[in-house]
Parts: structure tokens; sequence; C-alpha cells
């Protein structure tokens, strides 16, 4: 909701306390004069904490008419805040009255108090630490008086020192001090919500003195004093003017200029000594000095280090010992190039720092004269042998002297050459280089390497002795870099001669191939062509190939790959398609990496037109021998013929012409009138007697080709007596039963009794296939008179007719009233 200030001089707020510790409660009121015509019985007072909207505080009418609103704030979280008391008046806030709170802490007692006496100003300068902030504003004061004794009587007050805002410090004036007495000092801060004091010192000024620090000097040489040793320096001081009269203490300490040494602190020096000789220093070493000073045997305060002095101790003369090797060339026969070359080696630490080397030869008799070859500052040089020469002297020299002279003896190469020679890169950086010993041990080796061909520069080479005669090899580490290829010389040193060098090349480091052999097409055919390339030996720096890949991709982009060994340099593709597109390229691959060549595009030949005739007959031959196979496998798979055209077993031709059933006691009847009684009992059989009959309207009445059905059926079962006939109709099968063979006979005819069986369509044993049904059996359709009446066949019925014997079954049959089954 908007704010205003639509109503003056209607209200204002009264607190408890404006400034409160943090976390206090605070009370507010906030009351309403009677010439605020906006106030009514019903209004709202309502209260804000900077932007955060109170709770309603308790409202009331005093007695002299006017309305009072109070509110209580727990808590005042708030280092500072506006509180507003506001007044709802046509939906809107009217801010009628305003207050600033502020919380904070007390403050804390002052500590680390301390002060010092500045000789320089004569000013007492005093500094504390003030404390955690209190949130409020709050002032610190350096309060003293002058005393006598331990400072517990205070005599004359010395005015305040109120330091500079954000400033804990503050330096009481010389006017106010009195010199070689004593008194109190203490800070106190103060703010509104209580005061804190410092504990207090009680002091001397002159106790508390800091001195300022001397001046430095070099003692200059002097004709009368001996020169410093090499590793002593000399200086003198001068102290500050205003402590001349004063017994000082003086520190020095030193360091070296180079380097990153700490400080180190001198020997003590002479009370009130004004020079001083330091020594143990290292030679030819520039230093630098500080010192600092103080009050002797009384209390004060150290001065502050003094400006820096920079000296140089004196050098020595070169102690070392130095590896030499050399090269000679005959320039003429007088005349010998000779490239000296040599490496020091310290045998002292620190001796001096070496400024050149001197080669010189004294001729035989001649103990005076010497004759320089050589001086330089390199460690190498090239001079001209006198012809009487075997030997020089190499020296090292400063300006403190020169070093003992190294003789150089140039030895025949005369001893035995090393048994063999092999080096190997261990890293891109380094080489191993290893040798077989000769035959007599030498005392040491030179291994010299540089840049091989076609490098030829010999000042790049770098050389290396090795004292260790027994030694077989090294690790050359300097100046070594990767793809770089390196001859590397090796010599055997022995006690009067020296043996001949050998060399070796070899690679820090190896590159991968820069190109793989360019692929060519030697043949090709119908299904197959014939590639070749030419091997190339790797290049300077180039590791060697290990094997080839070859890659080809058809028209599908299906991709195919073959790895060949490094020797070959030839492939036959095979299983390729006729007109077809290629694309092959090849791989070489070595120890480092590997490269392609360029791709190589080709295309097989295309089949002639006998090829293809050929082809397809032969095609069309596979296809009918499939179609054979497939006919065959489905005729004679029992499994796979039932389903198409379901066969019934013969039972003539089949393994019930020889089966005979168990004889089984109960189930034997006893039939006089058979020809074999132990033959089985029929259960059940049906005679079929034949009587004229009109055809009827569905028969044939040409029977030529088809067989005589009777027309009349009697049923006989054999149960019991067999010679009694059953004169009850049979019923009619079930569904579930299968019929395979009908007996038929006629009272009246002459001929031999038939029987006839139908090419059911179920298995002998069951099959898949339920029994038909009565009414889908012609055979057995009922008469009006409830006996079953088989229709006359026609010649679409597949039935077949023969003598009764030949079915196996019937054997044991005995049929009464058919005279003419007597034969059966």
């Amino acid at each position: 909701m908007p704010e205003s200030r639509g109503l003056e001089q209607c209200g204002h707020i009264r607190l408890s306390a404006p400034i409160v510790r943090l976390g206090d409660p605070v009370t507010a009121s906030c009351i309403f004069g009677q010439n605020c015509s906006h106030v009514g019985p019903e209004s709202q007072i309502l209260w804000k904490l900077g932007a955060e909207l109170q709770l309603r505080g308790r409202q009331q009418h005093l007695p002299d008419g006017t309305l009072e609103s109070t509110i209580t704030l727990p808590h005042l979280n708030h280092t500072q805040a506006f509180l507003f008391c506001c007044l709802l008046w046509n939906n809107r806030l009217q801010i009628l009255d305003q207050a600033e709170l502020q919380a904070g802490y007390p403050p804390s007692p002052p500590h680390n108090l301390s002060c010092l006496m500045d000789l320089k100003t004569n000013n007492l300068t005093c500094q504390w630490e003030p404390g955690p902030d209190t949130h409020l504003p709050t002032s610190f004061t350096l309060k003293s008086f002058k005393s006598r004794g331990n400072c517990q009587t205070p005599e004359d007050p010395i005015p305040d020192c109120v330091p500079k805002a954000g400033q804990s410090r503050c330096s009481i004036p010389r006017k106010h001090l009195h010199l070689y007495q004593n008194m109190g000092i203490w800070v106190q801060a103060e703010n509104a919500l209580g005061t804190s004091k410092s504990l207090k010192l009680c002091l001397d000024p002159m106790d508390v003195a800091k001195l300022e620090p001397p001046t430095l000097w070099a003692l200059d040489p002097s004709s009368e004093v001996a020169p410093a040793p090499p590793d002593c320096l000399r200086l003198c001081w001068e102290p500050w003017k205003g402590s001349q009269f004063m017994d000082q203490k003086c520190e020095l300490r030193y360091q070296p200029w180079l380097g990153a040494a700490s400080w180190a602190l001198a020997a003590p020096l002479l009370p009130n000594a004004l020079q001083h000789e330091l020594c143990g220093l290292l030679p030819a070493t520039t230093y630098t000095l500080q010192m600092r000073c103080i009050r002797e045997r009384l209390p004060g305060h150290w001065s502050d280090w003094s400006p820096s002095l920079e000296l140089s101790t004196a050098e020595l003369a070169p102690v070392i010992k130095m590896d030499t090797w050399w090269r000679q060339r005959q320039l003429d026969p007088r005349t010998v190039d000779v490239q000296l070359f040599w490496k020091p080696t310290p045998l002292e630490e620190n001796r001096g720092q070496i400024q050149g080397y001197l080669v010189s030869w004294r001729p035989p008799g001649q103990d005076e004269a010497v004759l320089p070859l050589c001086n330089t500052t390199e460690l190498n040089c090239t001079f001209h042998l006198p012809p009487e020469a075997r030997e020089v002297a190499l020296v090292a020299y400063n300006t403190a002297g020169t070093s003992r002279p190294t003789p150089v003896v140039f030895l025949e190469s005369r001893g035995p050459p090393l048994a063999g020679l092999h080096a190997l890169g261990r890293d891109p950086h380094s080489l191993w280089v290893g040798w077989e010993p000769p035959s007599t041990q030498p005392r040491g080796y030179v291994i010299e390497w540089g840049l091989g061909p076609p490098s030829t520069s010999s000042s790049s080479k770098t050389w290396r002795m090795e004292h260790n005669g027994t030694i077989t090899g090294t690790l050359l580490q300097e100046n070594i870099g990767p793809f770089q290829l390196y001859e590397i010389t090796v010599m055997a040193l022995y006690q009067d001669s020296v043996g001949p060098s050998q060399h070796i090349y070899a690679y820090s480091q190896e590159k991968a191939p820069s190109h793989a052999p360019e692929l060519h097409l030697k043949h090709i055919g119908k299904t197959w062509a014939q590639l070749e390339w030419v091997p190339e030996a790797p290049g300077l720096g180039r590791s060697p190939f290990t094997h080839y890949t070859i890659f080809w991709t058809d028209a599908q982009d299906q991709s195919f790959s073959t790895v060949l060994n490094a020797s070959s340099h030839g492939f036959v593709l095979h299983g390729l398609e006729p007109a077809s597109l290629y694309h092959v390229h090849l791989m070489a691959t070595s120890r480092i990496g590997a490269t392609n060549s360029t791709s190589l595009t080709l295309m097989t030949l295309a089949l002639e037109e006998s090829e293809l005739h050929i082809l397809l007959g032969l095609f069309g031959l596979l296809l009918l021998f499939t179609c054979l196979c497939g006919a065959a496998w489905l005729c004679c798979s029992p499994r796979r013929k039932n389903p198409l055209w379901p066969s019934v077993p013969d039972p003539a031709h089949s393994s019930l012409g020889s089966w005979m059933p168990s004889i089984m006691a109960e189930e034997t009847f006893q039939l006089p009138s058979l020809r074999d009684p132990s033959m089985p009992p029929i259960a059940k059989i049906t005679v079929l007697e034949e009587e004229e009959k009109k055809p009827g309207p569905w028969e044939s009445s040409d029977s030529s080709g088809t067989c005589g059905l009777p027309t009349l059926v009697q049923a006989y079962v054999l149960q019991g007596d067999p010679r009694a006939v059953s004169t009850q109709p049979q019923p009619r099968p079930s569904s579930d039963q299968v019929l395979y063979g009908k007996v038929l006979g006629s009272p009246t005819g002459s001929g031999p009794g038939h029987y006839f069986r139908c090419d059911s369509t179920q298995p002998l044993l069951g099959g898949l296939t339920p029994s038909p049904k009565s009414y889908e059996n012609l055979w057995f359709q009922t008469s009006p008179l409830g006996a079953p009446v088989a229709p006359s066949p026609s010649q679409e019925d597949d039935c077949a007719f023969g003598p009764l014997l030949d079915f196996p079954l019937l054997q044991g049959l005995q049929v009464h009233g058919v005279e003419e089954l007597e034969g059966f």
C-alpha cells in the first residue's frame, strides 16, 4: 500500500531508549492528540520497522481524550533502523511520526597498549588494539598523568590525547613530558552504552626510547694495514648524531647477494666499537649488510635496521681438476693442428670465479721461457703444436692467481680397439651407448657425440670422459633432442696410448613414416584383382615398416581388410563381384605410427554372354533339383504327408496280417464248427444278405466294373452260443468307432461270400481326424424298420471286394445260415 505524509502534527513517538544492546527489547508509544480530526474511535494504528509491517500495537484512549498505541519489539536485531507510526486512512498508510533506533554493544577494554619514545621527534607515541566492533560510535582517549613511585598517586595531569578518526595511536608532545620521571598512561573507550579502560602503564619515557639506526660504511684499505683475507669483509659505522653520547649495543646481520639464503647474525660486536671485520665468508661473493642499535644496559627499543651496505669478498685462485681431450690434424710435415677440449671440476666449493684458461708450452731446456699457445674463456681452443712438442700445460686463472697446471700429453693411437659398439634411444632426450670392452682393460673411455649428417660442424659436439675402465656403457643426456640423428664416437684410453675411435649413428626418437608405398594394379579379372607396390627404405629418422594393411570397399560401402608382413610387395583380392567398382588403399605401419597411401579405384571385368548362359542354365538346374527334392521329401515323410492326404493303413498288407492276439481264458469262446478251435473269437461281424430290389434313383444301371451290393442286412453277434441268432437290430456304431470291413453273403446265391472294405479316412490305430457321422456314411443308413441298410455303391465309391480268406482277422469267424461259405 502506498505511503504518504498527509497528516502532520497529529502524533509523535516516544521510545523507551533510542539506543539499546543488540537483541534487547524496545517499547515505543505513539500518542495522537485531540487536534487529529482524522483519528476516530475505529481508527487503526499500524507500526513499521524499516520496510517490515509489525503486529498491531495495543490501543487505548487516555482520560485526556488522546489515543495511544503501544508496541514492544521483543528483539531488536538491527544495528540501525527507523520505526514508523502509521494511520490506516482511506485504505492508505499515512505516516504520523518516525524515530531512529540503534543497537550495539558497550566497548571492550582496549588491550596491547605500548609506548615508545622517538628521540628524533621527542614525542611519546602510544598505540593499542581497540577490540571488537561495537556497531556504535565509539571514542578513544589516551589519558596520562605525572607521578612518582609506582604511579599510585597522580600528581600533575597531562592533557588528554585524542587520536584521529580510525586510528589507534596517539602521540604526547615533548612539552608535556618529564624525562626520567614516571607517568601513568591508559586508554579509555566510550560509547552510548558504556565506558571501558585499558590496563594502566607506569613508565619513564626514556625507558621506552627508540634509537635511530646507524650509517654503515666500507672501510677504506690503508697502506699501513694489511689487506683483508679473501674470506673477510671490513666495515665501519657512524651512530645517529642524537645518540652519540649514549652507550649503545649494536647487531650486524649479512646475507649473500645472490641466492635465497636467509639472514645470518654476526658475532656480538664490541661495545662502543665503530668498525668490524666479518670473516668466514665465501670468496668472490657479494654480501648485503645491515645494523641496528639499542641503549646498553638500559631499557629501550631496538632501532630499525639500517640501510643496506653491499660489499664483495676477494677472489681465490681456482682449485680445480680438468679432464682434457683433443683432436689432431696434420697440416704439413712440420705442422700439426690441435683442437683441445677441457672440462673443469672444482675440488673445493666457492674457490673463486674462473676468468679464463691458458694453454702454454715450455721448450725443453728453457725453464724460464713459456710459450703461450691459447688464451680463452671458452672450454676449447685450437692451436698449432710445435713439431717437437709432445705435451702442453693448461691452467685456469682469475685476479687472485692461477690453478695448478694440468698436463696434456698427446698419446699415440696404437691401443686395442673396442670389440663392439651399439646405441639405443631411451627417450626423446637421452641415448644409451654400450660397447664390448677391448682385449686389454683400459683406464677409461672418451665418448663424443653430436649431430650426424648432413651436419658436419665439429664445434657442436659434446664429449665426456669416463674414468672407470670397467664400465660397458653410459647414458648420454646432454644436448640430446628428439627426431635427430646423432653420431657417437667412443675411444678407449690406456696408460700410454689411446685406442682407435669407433662410430655409430642413432636416433633418440624416430618419426612415423612420411608416406606409404603407392599402390599399382598389375592384373584384373572378373572376380579378382592383383595389386603390387614397391617397398621403400625408411628415410633418416624414420622408423621402418613392420606390416601393411590393405583396405577395400565395394559400391555398397562394405569394407574388407587384410594384414600382410613387411616383406610383402603384392596381394591378390579374391571374391570380387564382376563388373563392380572397388576403392583400395594401403596403410603402412611402423613402431611409431602409421600412414596411408593414395586411394586406388578399380572395376572388375564383366561376364561374357556364353558364361552368362551357362550360369543361368546351372541356376535353372539347381532350382529344378531343389523342387524335386522338396517334392520327394513331402511325399516320403509321413509327418508331412498325412496333413495333406491322410492315408489309411491296409491291414492285409500290414503287420496285422501276421498278428496273433494273446489268448485270454476269460474271453475264449468254444466254436465247434470252426476248423481251428484255438483261433480267437471275433467279437462282432456284420453279414449282409442280398435280396432283389429295384434300383434306386441313385444307383447306376450299369454294374460293369463294380461289385454287386446286398440290400438286406442281418447282424450276427457271436456272444454266448454262437448258433443263436439275434433278431434285435444292432445299435448304430458310435461316432468314435471305425468300420474297416463288412462280410457280404446271400442265402440264395451260389457264389462265394465276399467282403468289402472302405478306404476310411481314419488311421488304423486312431488319428487326428474324427470318425464320420452316421449321416455321412452311406453304408449305414437306417431303414424304416430300424435295420441298417447299405445302399448300392456306385462307380465313384472306393470299395474293394475279394474272398473272405484274404482278410486274416476273419479266420475265426463262423457264419450260420450261409451254406455257400463252407469253404470259409
